[in-house]
């Protein structure tokens, strides 16, 4: 843990860095799960992998215990880089100073908990500190860069109208496919992941520090409400936070039921997601009411019995116009509810990359860049901001800055990003009604100037599956060999 009045950077001189130089303790002590197809990660920055049902017939605590997640625990211990994790390195290898994500993942942990990780075989089963988990995709949203595999809105575009065409640039995959892949059990039908979460459950309760529940729409899903029953019935353990990622846009009866099953939960908190305001967030996140949003962040600080409300600002190529806009609005609310109300984080987007904020002109990220920073200098010494929420968004200057690509997979070719940009957002107009010109006059001129991209074949709609692609099975199959994880 951060000693009172440390830096973040001094925290990791101190505690990660003599452990290796590419520790981090989410590795061992988070995960995101996603229940409904299977598949885990230790973060939200590497993509998922498939639990396979081998390894989880014989051992439920493999839906986290991957021999994938040992093999870079593994290479973590000493100190390599595992390839999935470079939001990190790319964050760390600006070399300004900047403090990566791994440092605020791992400084949530206890000090002995981290020699245990450092001390640990890499065969060892680890029990979870903190867990994310989907129990299915079931949403109200179709957000611009979310899709099926975690919507069943997004899900519905795509069957009812067909993949996205004109698509060049990584990422377009994930608008080519309806999401069937994530949904191979179909609800009330016998789901062997969500059956090993229950297995789990009695003894994962005991050193779970945090659960946040996901989706979809989590206020959608039977599994939530079984558990909120649990804890009416149990009661929710001393030592656990029980945490809802909430897009707020559920009804109001759903949102009610929310606010008073929180009275039952000792420590409860709520993330939701916004990074900007009006109808360029509207056009954002499909779904989204923004003043119903903003009423129900305002009733739910008055009326749930909350620990804290979160907010995760994914910074994508549309956001940055309106941000500052929208960071006043989170003063204005911390003024009327204190430091925990809310609480924001800065995400950046890095897939796909044509909505990438790198994926603007210039000139328009040097203007924005610019703004942000004068907002920094403008508010860095309130203290109603953490230093966390201060250090992300002089993390996202930096980025803006200096970062080229997003992800080692992006291509360089700018003028292929933009068409591609050009390409999804007419289609996404088209489909959803709206209007990118009119929403956005700030970029309607570079847009419309942007040459059409008309490709000759037609695409066809895919498997889709997000845990294919990006890991290369036989580098891991090696290095789990060098780390007498398998024969």
């Amino acid at each position: 843990m951060k000693k009172p009045n440390e830096s973040y950077l001094d925290y990791k001189k101190r505690v990660i860095d003599p452990i290796s130089d590419s520790f981090c303790g989410a590795k061992w002590y988070n995960a995101s799960i996603w229940l409904g197809h299977g598949a885990s990660t230790s973060c939200h920055h590497p993509p998922a992998h498939k639990i396979p049902l081998n390894e989880l017939h014989q051992n439920p605590r493999s839906l986290h215990n991957t021999i994938h997640k040992k093999t870079m625990r593994a290479l973590m211990l000493k100190g390599e880089r595992p390839p999935e994790c470079e939001y990190c390195w790319k964050i760390e290898d600006i070399k300004r100073g900047n403090v990566s994500d791994r440092v605020f993942k791992t400084v949530i942990y206890d000090d002995e908990l981290l020699k245990e990780a450092q001390n640990s075989p890499p065969s060892a089963d680890i029990n979870l500190r903190t867990l994310e988990i989907a129990f299915e995709r079931t949403c109200n949203f179709a957000c611009s860069y979310c899709n099926a595999g975690f919507s069943s809105r997004w899900g519905q575009d795509i069957k009812q109208n067909g993949p996205y065409q004109n698509l060049l640039t990584d990422g377009a995959g994930a608008y080519h496919h309806d999401g069937s892949w994530a949904e191979p059990y179909k609800k009330g039908e016998y789901n062997p992941y969500v059956e090993a979460f229950w297995k789990w459950w009695p003894e994962l309760s005991q050193t779970l520090q945090e659960l946040r529940i996901t989706g979809g729409e989590p206020l959608m899903s039977d599994e939530v409400w079984k558990l909120f029953d649990y804890f009416k019935t149990h009661g929710s353990p001393e030592q656990m936070t029980f945490s809802i990622n909430s897009n707020l846009g559920a009804k109001a009866d759903l949102i009610d039921r929310l606010i008073e099953r929180s009275h039952y939960v000792k420590n409860f908190q709520l993330y939701t997601s916004c990074e900007t305001t009006g109808l360029q967030a509207e056009y954002i996140r499909d779904g989204l009411d923004y003043e119903y949003y903003k009423s129900n962040v305002i009733k739910i600080c008055k009326n749930a019995n909350i620990k804290s409300l979160n907010i995760m600002m994914t910074i994508n190529s549309l956001c940055l116009f309106g941000i500052t806009d929208f960071l006043d609005w989170m003063l204005s609310v911390k003024k009327e509810f204190g430091y925990f109300f809310p609480v924001f984080s800065v995400n950046i987007l890095r897939f796909p990359s044509f909505m990438s904020p790198l994926a603007l002109p210039d000139e328009v990220k040097a203007e924005r860049q610019r703004a942000i920073q004068q907002w920094i200098v403008a508010n860095e010494q309130n203290s109603l901001l953490h230093e966390m929420e201060i250090e992300g968004l002089k993390r996202l200057v930096d980025y803006l800055d200096v970062v080229k690509t997003p992800h080692k997979k992006a291509t360089d070719d700018q003028a292929r990003l933009w068409k591609d940009f050009k390409s999804f957002y007419l289609q996404y107009d088209k489909r959803r009604k709206k209007d990118f010109v009119t929403t956005f006059p700030e970029l309607a001129e570079w847009f419309n100037q942007i040459p059409d991209q008309n490709l000759k074949t037609k695409q066809p709609l895919i498997n889709g599956d997000a845990t294919e692609g990006f890991h290369d099975p036989d580098w891991v199959k090696k290095e789990a060999k060098k780390a007498g994880l398998i024969k």
